[in-house]
């Protein structure tokens, strides 16, 4: 379970792919908590809000027209919670190997009850489905990634865990402060169980959305006059839906798919950036993972190419719905893992080419002095976070160039050492 931000944007086409990998990495997309904020002083989680911070959410509150006694009854007293602070920094989406994370959410087990889900609520899932035009796989995928099938929807006070964040994250009180006061008109309105219960960042129901995506796209499925995610799978997956197609899915397309590679191939095409068609694909070498070519009926299909672990793991083309899950949350190895799932579900087997699992994968100090050491050597890596997004693999592969070596943006301890030993 995650927190959600919603990042604003159209429909993609032309180049969208490739934007929207480049765009979305350092602005989470409805999720995410930030990089490691520094702690604020023990004084201030003591027992209540700074008075500051209070008076900020209280006058936002005010803005969006909340009764002010009402607010004032939510959180008079309300302590922050010291936790929610230390668990910015430690989204396993981000600080594990992606194979790991993938082997995590993708069990033989949640495939196995994906696909009971599936057959259960196969009416509900058809009904979805011919509304939205969102692939019924991608939204099971989407709750048994999120919440294991509601199995795991967070027992974290939402209103305690933003208002932490809220007073307590100096990069990003702005977004916090506008999610609590949006959790306060869910909280005023009766939409929700009362206390709402959610993840740490604020995060809610079977497919975990944050407020403000709630208040923008929560729809209510099963008729009974309340847009319910928490208890009710079908609202749940339909404002899941809602979301996806806001974020600019395609109904009857793919999210990508696995590829092999020829031999000699050059690993600068890879690039994330670089559209082209699966036709063109194909001429470069590259084939399904299982399978001799390409449908006919996709040859004009644009995708991008992206090797997550470099030229020794699996290697992925991918499609314009994968932005749509990016939105969701703008973690590559989360992203993945939920196509992957869908993929998974429907019947398909898994990865052809294994990871390189006996990669140590570099903290986030050492993702911190990679990303410095590239930026000291003119490849512009973004900001030194700690998260290697696309343009620290941009950056990467200019250096790898440079030296000689594969350009195939993927970072370990080997090559760490190797950039650290230059003058």
């Amino acid at each position: 379970m995650r927190g959600r931000i919603r990042h604003s944007g159209g429909r993609m086409g032309g180049a969208g792919i490739a934007a929207a990998l480049l765009a979305l990495a350092p602005c989470p997309a409805v999720a995410q908590a930030p990089a490691e904020p520094a702690p604020p002083a023990a004084a201030e989680l003591a027992d209540r809000l700074p008075a500051a911070c209070r008076a900020e959410i209280d006058a936002r509150a005010r803005a969006a027209g909340l009764d002010p006694a009402r607010v004032a009854a939510r959180l008079d007293g309300l302590a922050p919670d010291p936790a929610i602070l230390a668990a910015t920094g430690t989204q396993a989406e981000f600080v594990r190997p992606i194979w790991a994370y993938i082997d995590a959410a993708v069990t033989e087990t949640r495939v196995a009850e994906g696909q009971a889900r599936l057959r259960d609520l196969a009416p509900t899932f058809a009904a979805i489905e011919e509304r939205s035009g969102v692939d019924r796989h991608i939204l099971a995928a989407f709750w048994g990634v999120e919440s294991n099938y509601g199995g795991g929807m967070g027992e974290a006070p939402v209103l305690r865990a933003l208002a932490t964040l809220a007073c307590g994250d100096g990069t990003r009180a702005g977004y916090w402060r506008d999610e609590l006061v949006a959790a306060l008109r869910i909280a005023e309105s009766g939409g929700g169980p009362d206390p709402l219960l959610g993840s740490w960042a604020g995060a809610m129901g079977h497919t975990q959305f944050m407020p403000s995506v709630y208040l923008a796209h929560a729809v209510d499925f099963d008729g009974d006059g309340r847009r319910d995610i928490w208890r009710s799978a079908p609202d749940a997956l339909a404002s899941t839906a809602q979301y996806l197609r806001a974020s600019g899915w395609r109904p009857g397309e793919t999210w990508g798919q696995e590829v092999a590679l020829p031999d000699g191939f050059d690993y600068a095409l890879a690039d994330e950036t670089s559209e082209r068609s699966l036709k063109d694909w194909a001429g470069l070498g590259l084939r399904p993972a299982r399978g001799e070519r390409f449908a006919d009926a996709e040859a004009q299909a644009q995708a991008v190419l992206i090797l997550p672990a470099g030229a020794r793991g699996p290697a992925f083309l991918l499609r314009p719905n994968f932005r749509a899950i990016l939105r969701y949350n703008t973690a590559l190895a989360y992203a993945l893992t939920v196509g992957h799932l869908a993929d998974r579900l429907r019947g398909e087997p898994g990865f052809s080419r294994d990871w390189p699992r006996s990669d140590r994968a570099l903290t986030v100090s050492e993702i911190r002095d990679l990303q410095t050491r590239l930026a000291e050597r003119g490849h512009a890596a973004g900001a030194a976070d700690g998260k290697i997004g696309p343009r620290t693999r941009a950056a990467l592969r200019a250096w790898q160039a440079a030296a000689g070596l594969p350009p195939d943006g993927y970072a370990d301890p080997a090559l760490l050492e190797r950039i650290r030993a230059e003058r």
